[in-house]
């Protein structure tokens, strides 16, 4: 696997070079009303990126063209031919050096960077995203994307990067997996109400928090400190590991960290606890002894 991040230092380097494609993959989930079908508004980042942005970069718009619409859920993997036409159309193909960040959380540009490996497509995340590069006093552009020649995306999909509802049901309780909840622990454990549905975890799947695997400066932890996290949920190299969050975004700042440690059985359930928890003949988990509102159905 090619390093899979690249430094604020790094970028800076070669930000003239004409085989470089730079995307800013920032989304917003904005709140919406007290009872809505939805968990949030999925918002593209459009007008920060109009607003600021690393000289050269393109903006991609996550939901609006590299998500299936048709989902109920938001950012669903969609299919490769409707990939191939969009990453085609922002200039991508596997011949550049193709650099993804995002602005105030890594999130966003972890996820394209595991749609694109899936597609055999190797693509850096930049550390710090757009919050260090500015902080550091970098140059900054502004106004719309001018994009870059249109170019023919051709996938080479490798099996296994995404599963379903129906993959990780069939898992529980099997000693040679470990299903992982990137949510922060109070979700994890169902000690609060859930935006996603039901409140809990799939049963019996460990909590890394994604949140813990960042710094206040937007940048990842050390390997040693993802490594250790990682152990003390009996996340193994021997296990074939799940990761999952509310939609599948967070869990791949999980799958990042992981891959640079060496995992190699890893993959993403794509649609996460935005569909586990609405379903109701899906089993739930949550902490017995502190929330008397326990469910294991």
């Amino acid at each position: 696997m090619a390093q899979p991040l690249i430094t604020t230092e790094q970028l800076a380097a070669i930000l003239g070079d004409p085989n470089l494609r730079l995307y800013d993959c920032t989304t917003y989930n904005e709140p919406v009303p007290p009872g809505s079908d939805v968990p949030y508004r999925a918002v593209p980042g459009d007008k920060t990126f109009a607003a600021g942005h690393i000289p050269g970069a393109d903006f991609l718009d996550l939901q609006g063209e590299f998500s299936d619409t048709s989902a109920q859920q938001f950012f669903m993997m969609p299919g490769v031919a409707q990939l191939e036409v969009a990453f085609g159309r922002h200039g991508l193909d596997a011949t550049k050096t193709i650099v993804l960040y995002s602005i105030g959380t890594i999130m966003w540009s972890t996820r394209f960077w595991w749609m694109l490996r899936s597609l055999g497509v190797d693509a850096r995340v930049l550390d710090g995203g757009f919050d260090k590069w500015k902080g550091e006093g970098r140059p900054v552009e502004t106004g719309a994307p001018k994009g870059y020649p249109a170019t023919t995306f051709r996938a080479a999909p490798r099996a296994g990067f995404f599963v379903d509802k129906t993959f990780v049901k069939a898992r529980i309780g099997d000693p040679s997996t470990v299903t992982v909840n990137a949510l922060g622990p109070q979700f994890h454990r169902g000690l609060e109400p859930s935006r996603y549905g039901r409140p809990g975890r799939v049963p019996g799947s460990v909590n890394v928090s994604a949140a813990t695997l960042t710094n206040p400066d937007k940048t990842l932890t050390t390997l040693a400190d993802a490594e250790a996290k990682f152990a003390a949920a009996g996340v193994t190299r021997d296990k074939n590991v799940i990761l999952y969050c509310g939609g599948g975004i967070s869990a791949t700042i999980d799958l990042l960290m992981l891959a640079q440690l060496g995992y190699d059985k890893l993959t993403l359930y794509d649609a996460s606890m935005g569909e586990w928890a609405r379903d109701p003949a899906l089993p739930i988990e949550t902490d017995e002894a502190e929330n008397p509102a326990f469910q294991r159905t």
